[in-house]
């Protein structure tokens, strides 16, 4: 999609701005607003009328589609026409035809893996040292269980805990227990035991617990201590186990597991955050109750975090086996070596075979609430649940409850449902991304959750359940990504706010300049090759754009002794631009890294997103 046709979500309906078109090979838009019979719309040049109620998110026709031709969103088939239909005519989901799935067969593997994208520095979070070596971002008394026998007794144990135990413990975030209904009265050795078992350990392990839970077990369970923790037993003591077929009644067991979750509050109680490097976040992203706008808004913009985490030295996973299934042709290219896309396909294969052995498939996927936003059939939602992945190389794949140890984007193999993927991500993540479009007031207890919604209306009316509005969204840049930014506020109204820091109006004029770095820039090129490049880098010069500025708000902040940028040249990208905007010179070279700086950043953006509760 050109930027000059990128729509905010959330202007006054116009017929250039009603409705969005992703990709030039689209024939189809969405309805960002609901669309009534005769409503003239103009996308990409093409001027057509509304043939009968549209309503938001979803697709209207751009041009007649004939019986059996295909159906593009995203650049990609999402089905095919089982009847024509008429340009500017609601495209239902009735009137599509799932297509096959991409043969697993002959996929390219790893033909397009990304450059590795310039590093991140310097970013941090307080958190907790663990002795196995993980770090968590919570500080938790976690109770593991061997068998849902327990759990009554223990989850008992735990209101006491948290009622009469936690409030003299100010520095433990909670107490929390991990009950299931595995353990015993199963086939423990049966193929794919090895899943729940796993899923369990590594969920017990977790570092938001220090990686020393609190082991309640019955005592006769097929899932024995030894069984679940294998080599980890022996770290957690015999004081830490508690076996409740040892105990003297009820009374006694409750008392014994109280006596030891005191003994581990003390510990805990110890502890202090401390700054940790951002390369010790592992970031599980999901989403649940998309809609038709989730591919546009939150999960891309997920995706470009995602892409920065990365950059930093993260672990950044995305799953759901069933919602990738139909895009695995888009991840493939990108594994960073042809095993991890081989990885890929397996998992995509036992998927295949899941179904096939069931008697059912995939057409089973969307929900009702997807489609009530958009969202014709799983085609068409793979294809947006994948933005969450950015655009880095797939550094590897870990099958399911499995504990990745990779660095970078990982593909963490989860079936779709909701707390299932969030109770598989478990076994490694300390934090959690999730977004929505319909809305969902999912959590975990273990790890932070932060929600993302795809629009506005959503974020407005669960105010109390959503962190962040995609609807939303700022741009922050340095250098060049401020002239970048210059660009953009001249092209791109969804950005509601623009921080440019340290920017410069012209690429041709800065890399002329007399500056040792730009004269090394330009020695290797050639007088020849330079001067081409100059004339081509010039029709993107950023003071090219900022006269055409959509009227965002914009922070300039640049540095008094910044040798790049003489307050000349400064002056020169900011006078084109008319209110509301500020202009801020710092004692600072070009990192303009003052404090103060920060702080204005932060006050300002702060001030630009947000929005009021209702």
């Amino acid at each position: 999609m050109p930027l000059e046709t990128l729509l905010e979500i959330a202007k006054l309906p116009t017929a250039e701005n009603s409705a969005i078109h992703l990709h030039a090979s689209d024939n189809v838009a969405i309805a960002r607003v609901p669309l009534s019979v005769g409503t003239e719309l103009k996308v990409d040049g093409l001027t057509l009328a509304v043939r009968e109620p549209i309503p938001a998110g979803h697709k209207i026709a751009l041009a007649g589609i004939a019986q059996g031709a295909v159906v593009r969103r995203y650049g990609q088939i999402i089905g095919r026409a089982n009847r024509r239909v008429a340009r500017g005519a609601w495209v239902r989901k009735e009137l599509l035809d799932l297509p096959a799935p991409p043969s697993l067969d002959d996929l390219p593997l790893s033909t397009a893996v990304p450059d590795p994208l310039p590093p991140l520095t310097g970013f941090t979070f307080e958190g907790y040292r663990n002795p196995d070596g993980s770090t968590g971002t919570r500080n938790i008394l976690g109770i593991a269980t061997t068998v849902h026998c327990v759990a009554p007794s223990v989850d008992y144990a735990v209101r006491r805990i948290r009622d009469e135990l936690l409030p003299r413990f100010p520095n433990v975030d909670d107490v929390i227990s991990v009950t299931h209904s595995y353990g015993c009265s199963v086939a423990i050795d049966a193929p794919g035991a090895a899943i729940p078992i796993r899923t369990l350990k590594n969920i017990s392990l977790h570092a938001n617990v220090m990686g020393e839970p609190l082991l309640v077990s019955l005592g006769c369970e097929k899932l024995q201590p030894a069984r679940l923790l294998g080599d980890r037993l022996p770290i957690l003591g015999e004081g830490n186990v508690i076996r409740l077929q040892d105990h003297h009644g009820f009374a006694d067991i409750t008392s014994a597991i109280l006596q030891a979750a005191e003994r581990r509050l003390e510990q805990l109680n110890r502890r202090r955050r401390v700054t940790c490097p951002a390369a010790d976040l592992v970031v599980g992203l999901q989403c649940g109750g998309s809609d038709a706008f989730s591919g546009v808004t939150c999960n891309p913009a997920v995706g470009y975090a995602a892409d920065l985490l990365v950059r930093a030295g993260a672990t950044v996973m995305f799953s759901e086996v069933t919602e990738v299934r139909d895009a695995i042709h888009l991840l493939t290219p990108r594994a960073a070596t042809p095993d991890v896309g081989r990885q890929l396909i397996r998992e995509m294969r036992w998927y295949d075979d899941y179904l096939a052995a069931g008697a059912s498939d995939r057409a089973a996927n969307t929900t009702p609430g997807n489609q009530r936003g958009g969202l014709a059939n799983i085609v068409e939602k793979a294809l947006g649940s994948i933005a969450k992945s950015g655009s880095t190389a797939i550094q590897a794949v870990a099958g399911h409850g499995e504990k990745v140890t990779a660095r970078g984007l990982v593909f963490a193999a989860t079936p779709a449902s909701d707390f299932i993927c969030g109770t598989q991500q478990l076994a490694s993540m300390n934090l959690h991304v999730f977004t929505t479009g319909e809305g969902s007031p999912y959590g975990l207890a273990l790890v932070p959750v932060v929600k993302v919604s795809s629009r506005t209306a959503l974020a407005e009316k669960w105010h109390d359940l959503i962190d962040v509005d995609a609807g939303r969204i700022a741009y922050v840049g340095h250098g060049y990504g401020a002239n970048w930014g210059a660009i953009l506020s001249g092209i791109e109204p969804r950005l509601r706010a623009f921080a440019l820091v340290a920017g410069f109006p012209s690429f041709a004029e800065l890399m002329e300049s007399d500056d040792p770095d730009m004269a090394n820039m330009r020695f290797p090129m050639g007088s020849e090759r330079f001067a081409r490049y100059l004339a081509s880098i010039s029709a993107v010069d950023p003071e090219r754009f900022t006269r055409y500025w959509l009227g965002a708000p914009i922070l300039f902040q640049f540095g008094r002794f910044d040798r790049f940028v003489p307050r000349a040249a400064a002056e020169r990208l900011t006078h084109l631009i008319a209110r509301p905007q500020k202009v801020v010179f710092y004692d600072a070279g070009h990192s303009v890294n003052d404090p103060r700086a920060m702080a204005d950043r932060d006050e300002f953006l702060g001030r630009c997103l947000r929005r009021a509760a209702p």
